[in-house]
């Protein structure tokens, strides 16, 4: 029975499993863990730390800026408050420049005017009677007389007369502001 061949089977190669994870002791995944935690959690707030103290810092260079810019815009402010003090100087000292000479010229045309109705004075003598001659006299002295005052007096003592008149009879002023008014308007418009 030697020769009696038992029927042999093939035999295959075992086939390899998946390797199954390898266990790894409960400490060590414990510790593992916490470790990662830990390490995680450092990192985290080593990033909030720097995010702080970037913050920090742009917080002091705002700081710094802004008190640039403010110290920039008071220079600034500072030098239009003068220049501006300064044109109101110069306007001051013009528009005083320009109520002098409108004073002067004002009782120079009085003058004017009561020399021209002293010189008519004769004819009104001639055509009315000398009594209406007295009158036109009267009336070129009159004004001489206002013209001289007018000359002698100053810009503020004009302005002083001025409000009391305002004071005392304001319909009158009213009328002639009215008055002075529609004469400039009339001189301007041609």
């Amino acid at each position: 029975m030697a020769d009696e061949k038992k029927p042999t089977k093939k035999k295959t190669a075992p086939r390899k499993k998946a390797a199954a994870p390898k266990a790894v002791p409960a400490a060590t995944t414990t510790t593992a863990t916490t470790s990662n935690t830990e390490q995680a959690k450092s990192r985290f707030s080593a990033a909030v730390d720097e995010a702080k103290a970037g913050a920090a810092l742009l917080r002091d260079e705002a700081k710094v800026r802004a008190g640039e810019y403010r110290g920039k815009a008071r220079s600034q402010g500072d030098k239009l408050v003068g220049d501006a003090k300064g044109y109101s100087t110069e306007a001051k000292t013009y528009a005083a420049d320009i109520a002098r000479d409108g004073k002067d010229k004002a009782s120079d045309a009085l003058v004017s005017l009561s020399k021209t109705i002293d010189d008519t004075a004769l004819q009104i003598d001639e055509r009315f009677g000398a009594e209406y001659g007295d009158y036109a006299r009267k009336a070129a002295r009159s004004l001489q007389s206002n013209a001289d005052k007018l000359k002698a007096k100053e810009l503020e003592e004009l302005g002083e007369d001025a409000r009391e008149f305002v004071r005392k009879s304001p319909g009158t002023a009213v009328g002639i502001a009215a008055v002075v008014g529609y004469m400039f308007a009339r001189v301007f418009r041609r």
